[in-house]
Formats: structure tokens, C-alpha cells, sequence
């Protein structure tokens, strides 16, 4: 009954971890751009009894008996599907229209570091960086960086802002001349799965080096002749890639799976007792 115990403890811990991810989902279904992670489960290693050996020839399976002890979250994966494009005709709002993409922003860390992060969230914004500058930031604040991975700055006077489907991004002064421009940095992830939550709907790269993978193969920024692939819409926004309907499913069988193995701790706690009960007397 032990052993009974701890298979449902082990496995109670991994779902709990599972329903994290669903609420996530869930929480987020209304964020613009964010993409929904699943959970793949993994059985944990198995113990290996040694019965009486049968030498005869007629066994087909090994000898012994096998017990596992639960299963563990494996992994978690990002899905990149495209969301819903709903309209704004807001002129600093993009949309990616390609799975793979994403605009590079700058980061702050807690230790005052700063990183390059990826979103596919384009509401974008500017603020006064310095005297009649404009910079380009995402919704909380974060520099929106070029195609060179500086800050996009634009000089004050312009009128309206124009962005091409390559990203090419235009300020236009009162009388329609263009008095600056810039290339929004957009890179294409390659290895999605490697990307790493860095929390406000940003992800960010992992140590490669570390992991024996060459940049490369993982991400691609978009400059030169590669430009012509990037594909986006202004005046748009991308939705969340979350299903509601899917979601709460997940949910429910998830919830399901963890009263099942709850109640085999309560059922072997039970068995426990009338062992200790028929001992005592």
C-alpha cells in the first residue's frame, strides 16, 4: 500500500504542474499575441522484481515483474499557430502574419542586465526619450529595437507613421515627406522550443553555447535579402492562439486524473488502517 502511495503522490505533483500550464493558457487567452504551451508526460523509471527464473524457453517477456512509480511532467512546448488578426487601424499596431517571426525588443533584468527578447505582441507605443525624440516601445515600456538591435528613435514634427509589409517603418512629416525611417528588428525562430519565458509575453534565447547549438540553427534575424520574407500588417493585431473550448477539456481531464490518484492515497491509507487494526488485536 505504500508503494501505492507514493506511484499517486508522484503522479499527483506532476498534474498539478500540468493545471499551472492550463491556467496559464487560460489567464492569457485574451493577450495579444501570446502563444499556448501543452504538456507531454513521461512514465519514471520502473523497479524491477526478480521472481523465480523460467528456463524453459516459453516466456516471452522478461523475467521478473516491472512496477512503475507514476509519471513526470516532460516537457512543455510552445505552439506557434497563427492567431486571429483583428483590425485597429491604429498606425503603430503590427501584426506578424508568419508563425515563425518575432520582433526583437530590449529587456530589462533584475540585475540591471539588459537582454534581447522576442514577442509577437505589436502594440506598440512611443515615448519621449530625450529632447523632440520619439522611441518605439511595446505595451510595458520595452525598447523596440531595429534591424542593428538599436532603439528605434524618431525625430518630433512627424504627422503620421507609416509601416510596410516588410517593416519598414516611415515617419512622415504635415506636407507627406519622410524625415526618417527604420527597419524593425524581426528575427525567425527556427527551434522554437528552445525559447525561454521571460514573463511579459517575451521570450528570450538560452545560454547556446552551453548547449552545443549553433545560433544559426536556432534563430535567423531577417536584414538584407532576407527582409523581403518578413510578412506583416499594419493596423492590426494578433490574438492569443489560446481555445478555450480545449482548454477547459484539458482542464477537466486533468482535474479527473488527480481525484483518481487521490483517491488511491485515501483507498491505501484505508487498507493501512485494517492492517494496523488486525495486528493490534
Amino acid at each position: 500500500m505504500l508503494r501505492s502511495m507514493l506511484t499517486a503522490a508522484n503522479t499527483m505533483n506532476q498534474l498539478q504542474k500540468q493545471l499551472d500550464v492550463i491556467s496559464n493558457n487560460i489567464a492569457n487567452s485574451d493577450t495579444t499575441g501570446f502563444k499556448r504551451r501543452n504538456t507531454n508526460f513521461a512514465e519514471l523509471l520502473a523497479q524491477q522484481f526478480t521472481n523465480f527464473p523460467d528456463d524453459s524457453g516459453s516466456r516471452l517477456t522478461p523475467n521478473g515483474v516491472r512496477v512503475g512509480v507514476g509519471a513526470r511532467l516532460a516537457e512543455t512546448n510552445v505552439v506557434l499557430t497563427q492567431g486571429a488578426l483583428v483590425k485597429t487601424n491604429r498606425a503603430l499596431d503590427m501584426a506578424l502574419t508568419k508563425e515563425n517571426q518575432f520582433f526583437r525588443v530590449l529587456i530589462q533584468r533584475g540585475n540591471g542586465e539588459q537582454e534581447i527578447g522576442y514577442t509577437r505582441a505589436g502594440s506598440f507605443y512611443l515615448t519621449p526619450s530625450a529632447e523632440n525624440e520619439w522611441m518605439l516601445v511595446t505595451s510595458d515600456g520595452s525598447p523596440v529595437l531595429d534591424e542593428n538591435n538599436e532603439p528605434i528613435v524618431l525625430p518630433g514634427g512627424f504627422k503620421d507613421i507609416m509601416i510596410s509589409n516588410n517593416g519598414t517603418l516611415t515617419a512622415l512629416a504635415p506636407d507627406g515627406r519622410a524625415i526618417a525611417s527604420a527597419n524593425l528588428g524581426v528575427t525567425a525562430i527556427l527551434r522554437p522550443q528552445l525559447l525561454q519565458s521571460a514573463g511579459d509575453n517575451v521570450f528570450t534565447m538560452p545560454n547556446l553555447n552551453a548547449l552545443n547549438v549553433n545560433t544559426a540553427d536556432v534563430a535567423v534575424n531577417m536584414t538584407g535579402n532576407l527582409r523581403g520574407q518578413i510578412a506583416m500588417m499594419q493596423g492590426a493585431l494578433e490574438r492569443s492562439n489560446v481555445d478555450l473550448g480545449t482548454e477547459l477539456t484539458e482542464m477537466m481531464i486533468t482535474e479527473r486524473a488527480y481525484q483518481l490518484n487521490a483517491r488511491a492515497i485515501s483507498l491505501s491509507e484505508q487498507m493501512l488502517g485494517l492492517i494496523n487494526g488486525i495486528r493490534s488485536t
